[in-house]
């Protein structure tokens, strides 16, 4: 797969994500949202960066179960139940999410959500990756 990472002079300068991705390859992959459940079905950590954390742990574990890596997302939407606490805590997030997934940065949006399925999630990841 290739991907070339497209952010225009025009656009403001992107922190922590890609305005667009052009992808090659010959395997579309679409991850389903992930949230912070361990194996055992049952949300875990009570912070907005803990749950993060483990949702983004999830996505990537899904991603990498199909033979992919993190540089092969194209696209990741991030579900919040509280968009002022994500951007109060976008530096520690943004650390984690280099931490776990590089700085090849995917098209992002976060988008406030009402509630997430789970009661407990303060945040869902869903995305799709392209592979050679």
């Amino acid at each position: 797969m290739s991907t070339e990472r497209v952010n225009p002079p025009a656009l403001s300068p992107p922190t922590g994500f890609s305005h667009a991705v052009v992808a090659t390859g010959t395997r579309l992959v679409f991850l389903a949202g992930q949230t912070a459940l361990d194996t055992d079905g049952k949300v875990v950590g009570d912070t907005l960066h803990e749950q993060f954390e483990k949702a983004l742990t999830n996505l990537l574990t899904a991603l990498t179960a199909v033979g992919g890596t993190p540089a092969d997302l194209a696209r990741v939407t991030v579900y919040a139940t509280d968009i002022a606490a994500y951007r109060t805590h976008a530096p520690e997030l943004g650390r984690t999410w280099r931490q776990l997934a590089g700085r090849d940065y995917p098209a992002m949006a976060v988008v406030e959500v009402v509630r997430l399925w789970d009661d407990q999630a303060l945040v869902e990841l869903d995305g799709f990756a392209v592979l050679p």
